[in-house]
């Protein structure tokens, strides 16, 4: 217990380094999912995503937007394209999808995808969720060269809560001790927020990048038996602050810009 503090305080002041104005500017983050279902044209939308929407949002200065697909080692059995977009504000998502469809160099290189009629769409459904960001993580963060390192893996994990009082709580243990645990056992944040709308309501999400699926396990493994998560876990209030976790082992698309 003794040492829980101190590890708190550091990892809080790494994450939170620069003006006290990041910290009151959260980001809004778009989780969208592109289920596969029976229809599973992913290459479909992999050329949609890398030809059309991606460089049509770098034009916007939005971004970096990161785009996965499912890993070997995924045992969710759901087929999908997950995209990461992050926006600097609320009001940023609407000006970003008026000027989309203003952009005449995005509706050319979406023309193939946005063509399709009701008989072949490319996927089953596309689910997303609509989070801003914690006081733990104001700001995605993409660590330096990961791009470099074709073997990185990620994980999205979306925990569910009975009910708004549980999932606010499940915010506040992130936000007060949770994530300077997972920086010291390798687990690297890359956006952490509370979803506003979404299909799993009350609920938080994040996801976390390893240089490897070897290191993604052996990160866990040291979580589970950390000392101060065995301190933490253990705090009566948050007690069943989570009903349901979904997770996702993910690897990127080659144009991903996470």
């Amino acid at each position: 217990m003794k040492n829980f503090i101190p590890l708190l305080l550091s990892s809080i002041a790494m994450l939170l380094t620069g003006s006290s104005a990041i910290a009151d500017s959260p980001q809004y983050y778009e989780i969208r999912s592109y289920l596969l279902g029976e229809q599973d044209d992913a290459e479909v939308i992999h050329q949609y995503l890398r030809d059309a929407l991606v460089p049509a949002m770098k034009r916007q200065d939005a971004g970096p937007i990161g785009v996965f697909h499912n890993a070997a080692e995924d045992e969710s059995d759901s087929p999908r394209i997950v995209v990461v977009i992050p926006y600097k504000s609320a009001d940023a998502i609407a000006v970003c999808k008026n000027r989309l469809a203003k952009d005449a160099e995005y509706q050319k290189a979406a023309k193939t995808y946005l063509n399709r009629g009701p008989k072949n769409s490319p996927y089953e459904r596309i689910e997303s969720e609509l989070l801003v960001a914690m006081d733990c993580m104001p700001l995605l963060k993409v660590p330096k060269n990961q791009l470099a390192n074709t073997e990185r893996v990620f994980e999205l994990r979306v925990y569910e809560s009975a009910n708004e009082r549980l999932g606010d709580l499940k915010v506040h243990m992130f936000n007060n001790g949770e994530v300077p645990i997972f920086l010291d056992c390798g687990i690297q944040p890359i956006f952490i927020g509370q979803a506003i709308i979404g299909p799993f309501t009350p609920n938080l999400s994040y996801l976390t990048a390893y240089p490897s699926e070897t290191a993604r396990n052996e990160a866990w493994a040291a979580f589970r038996s950390h000392p101060d998560w065995q301190v933490l876990k253990k705090i009566s209030k948050y007690e069943g602050t989570v009903s349901k976790i979904y997770k996702y082992v993910l690897t990127p698309a080659e144009y991903s810009q996470i």
